[in-house]
């Protein structure tokens, strides 16, 4: 037989989002539209106060209102051995407070009532005897000796620190420093901030009292790793759990964890009998849940005075809340932060953390980056701008002398990560070229004579993605692999079945073309299924930039599978040895006789009605990837400013991004998510921010306090890419560009602060506020005309 075979969309195709057919139609499925026949709601009592001591809960006048069924209290759940719950960090957490309040927002009680009004209504009657405590707002204050102790509930904990982690060589850098001829020095904070998604964090628990079955509907990135915390949690045997994610309003991190909501309704289910509906609302979600950022970081860099770089130092203080509760893999305390040597060919680097507890809400998230890198990156780009300045150098020229250079790779670094590829110049010169950076400073110089303030600001940052290979990633003692289960039906279509668990990134039609590319199915005839713990294989799920560097390589490995078994049909089929069989585009030929042909759906079919004797019958494969490293992904970020030194408003005029992430397996989804990491990027130089007053009071717990861009405030953004496969990755991805905002942060305040050199401003820490770059442009001045 002889076909001619259209081109099959696979990697590197546009092709549109599938998703998008359902959610521009309002035909997206989302906790809140999920409805179960007899269905309860509930709501949660949240504590006032930052820090107290519980005396006493009186609830019968809540439990006396029509339509109320339960009201649940950490009286009652420790009754049942539910009080308290692990962490993805291996501490452990309060579900409903029975003792002592630890962070304002904790949750304190929860009624469960026919309808989510009376719900809400009723929290208004639960009475509670609050015994306030003094709160512990900062980290340095709770590593001060007379700190009131924020964990009294663990056996042997003495004051409020929680860990220290160190990476890199001390002494080789205690050495680079004695050998330095400048060291330019930085303190800065990255301050609080929270992913915010659309959709706010919910379930709907479903216990069968008859069968001892689980049903959580959930708003979940992760659905496999929490059904097996739910089984550690309950004592509930794991295969009567069945965790459901549908649709799902943004993630960004912050649908990771487990949440005291999620437990609270299935206990509730469980002892009623009943589903319980549990959404939160948006203030609940600001102040309760899983936070990014807050470190305070401190870092030197020693250089010899023609700006070669010698060694680097970093040491930071984390602000974990009240519970250590960081989605990040186990062994590495503050994640990922030791790639704080970026781009950069260091020799010797050390780093040192220490993490402390607070009376602020728990859960640090990888939010819209891999695991604190965006603050490694930040804090390194934040030191080679300084040190430009110190030395009088080009910004773009140092960084272009310290580059690690292409035939450096495969590149080890001095915190101990193997670099797999890159070619970090040729991307800094492409948002060079592209912003115009020559004709910019002419125009900077002659903006300046005017007396005008005008910035150009870089960033060039690599980052690390794909966790990751067993032998060093897991969290809770999971391994971070991740699986992929493919079958093909007798027709030729598919349904893939994949760990990770889409929120936006275009899963449902990335992964069906990674399958299109290597079976030669189109994409739009492969169904690809997610978020349902029952009907997909164990894994990890998505966040931290994880999902195509994992799952993605998963379904190209159980891809390649089933084409092993279908070639070998295929030479059944065309009787001839396997060896004579070619494939390309979804037709197997034989080798020299292009003419004889059998495509992938005669293949398929064979598989369950011509098959050769001793073959299984179906044409299916189950594949879990175990990395064998991380990936790379790099580019460099170019801003260009102008600050108003009245009002210190500060306005881009342009932005260029290049970012090299390897094979795109789709273009157009890559650049929508470079597109809102790089808006996310600048919200966080700009506005986002939570904060804290002394009592403890989270400011930012609704969007009039917590600033989110709009398409007014955001600027426009230039994109560009380079392309450096990875000689590692099976499909030779490195990312999906979710790695958007990591250098973002770092362009615009560099770009700010190049803005005001001429004042001799040195630092300012996020958000960049108009008063806050004014206040600096006055104490500038005020130091200069003291001087």
């Amino acid at each position: 037989m002889s076909t001619e075979s259209e081109e099959i969309r696979g990697i590197g195709h546009s092709v549109k989002r599938v998703e998008d057919d359902r959610f521009i139609r309002g035909r997206g499925n989302y906790i809140d539209d999920i409805t179960l026949p007899r269905m309860l709601h509930m709501a949660i009592l949240r504590s006032p106060y930052a820090h107290a001591t519980l005396n006493g809960i009186d609830a019968s006048r809540a439990q006396a209102l029509p339509g109320v069924v339960a009201v649940v209290t950490g009286e009652l759940m420790a009754q049942h051995n539910l009080a308290w719950m692990p962490t993805l960090s291996g501490d452990t957490q309060a579900v409903l407070v029975t003792d002592t309040v630890r962070f304002q927002g904790q949750e304190v009680a929860a009624v469960i009532a026919e309808d989510p009004y009376v719900a809400k209504d009723a929290l208004e009657l639960i009475d509670v005897d609050y015994d306030p405590l003094d709160p512990v707002v900062t980290p340095q204050r709770a590593l001060e000796e007379d700190a009131p102790t924020i964990r009294t509930d663990k056996e042997g904990q003495e004051g409020n620190h929680i860990y220290h982690w160190e990476a890199g060589d001390k002494e080789a850098t205690d050495r680079a420093f004695a050998d330095a001829e400048v060291v330019v020095s930085l303190d800065t904070f990255y301050p609080r901030c929270h992913p915010a998604p659309l959709e706010t964090c919910g379930c709907v628990a479903d216990v069968d009292p008859a069968t001892g079955q689980v049903t959580i509907y959930m708003t979940s990135q992760a659905p496999h790793a929490i059904r097996t915390v739910f089984a550690l949690v309950t004592g509930l045997p794991e295969e009567k759990i069945r965790i459901v994610s549908p649709d799902i309003g943004g993630g960004f991190g912050n649908k990771v964890p487990v949440y005291p909501g999620y437990v609270v309704a299935t206990a509730a289910s469980l002892l009623i009998g009943r589903p319980v509906k549990w959404i939160e609302d948006r203030t609940e979600n600001l102040i309760s849940t899983g936070f990014a950022r807050d470190f305070h970081m401190t870092g030197e860099l020693a250089l010899k005075r023609d700006g070669t770089m010698l060694g680097l130092r970093s040491s930071l203080l984390a602000d974990e809340g009240a519970f250590h509760a960081d989605a990040q893999p186990s062994k590495f305390k503050v994640g990922l932060f030791h790639i704080v040597s970026g781009s950069y060919d260091l020799p010797a680097v050390h780093v040192s953390a220490d993490g402390a507890y607070t009376n602020k809400a728990p859960g640090g998230v990888a939010y819209r980056c891999s695991f604190r890198v965006t603050e490694a990156s930040y804090m390194i780009e934040r030191l080679v701008s300084n040190a430009a300045y110190e030395l009088d150098m080009d910004p773009a020229e140092l960084r272009r002398k310290n580059f690690v250079q292409p035939d450096q790779f495969p590149y080890e670094s001095a915190t101990g990560f193997v670099y797999d590829s890159g070619d970090y110049e040729t991307a800094m010169n492409l948002a060079l070229e592209q912003i115009g950076y020559s004709e910019l400073r002419r125009e900077q110089e002659e903006a300046r004579a005017d007396g005008k303030l005008y910035g150009i600001g870089l960033a060039s940052f690599t980052e690390v993605v794909g966790a990751g290979p067993a032998k060093d990633y897991d969290i809770i003692g999971i391994k971070m692999n991740d699986g992929a289960e493919l079958r093909i039906h007798p027709t030729g279509t598919a349904i893939l079945k994949i760990s990770s668990k889409t929120q936006g990134q275009g899963h449902e039609t990335t992964f069906a073309q990674i399958v299109a590319e290597e079976i030669g199915i189109q994409p739009e005839k492969i169904k690809v299924m997610h978020g349902d713990t029952d009907n997909t294989p164990y894994g990890l799920g998505t966040y931290a930039s994880r999902s195509t560097p994992t799952v993605g390589a998963a379904t190209a490995m159980v891809a390649r599978r089933v084409r092993e078994k279908a070639t070998k049909l295929a030479a059944h089929l065309l009787e001839v040895s396997e060896e004579d069989i070619e494939f390309h585009g979804g037709n197997f030929s034989v080798r020299g006789a292009p003419d004889r042909v059998k495509t992938i759906q005669e293949v398929a079919f064979a598989a369950y009605t011509d098959f050769p004797d001793g073959m299984e019958a179906g044409l299916e494969g189950v594949y879990y990837y175990n990395p064998p490293n991380l990936t790379f992904p790099f580019g460099t970020y170019a801003v260009a400013v102008e600050v108003d030194e009245d009002t210190g408003v500060w306005k881009v005029r342009r932005m260029v991004a290049v970012d090299d992430c390897g094979v795109r397996i789709n273009p157009m989804i890559v650049e929508g998510q470079i597109q809102g990491g790089l808006t996310e990027g600048y919200g966080i130089a700009a506005m986002e921010l939570i904060t804290f007053d002394e009592n403890g009071n989270c400011i930012g717990s609704n969007f009039m306090d917590y600033l989110l861009p709009t398409a007014w405030e955001t600027p426009k953004f230039e994109l560009h890419e380079t392309v450096t496969p990875s000689p590692h990755h099976p499909i030779g991805a490195k990312g999906v560009g979710e790695s958007a905002t990591v250098g973002s942060p770092a362009a615009y305040v560099n770009a700010v602060i190049d803005a005001l050199q001429p004042l001799g401003v040195k630092n300012i820490d996020m958000p960049l506020t108009s008063a806050k770059v004014w206040d600096a442009i006055q104490t500038a001045k005020a130091g200069a005309g003291s001087a």
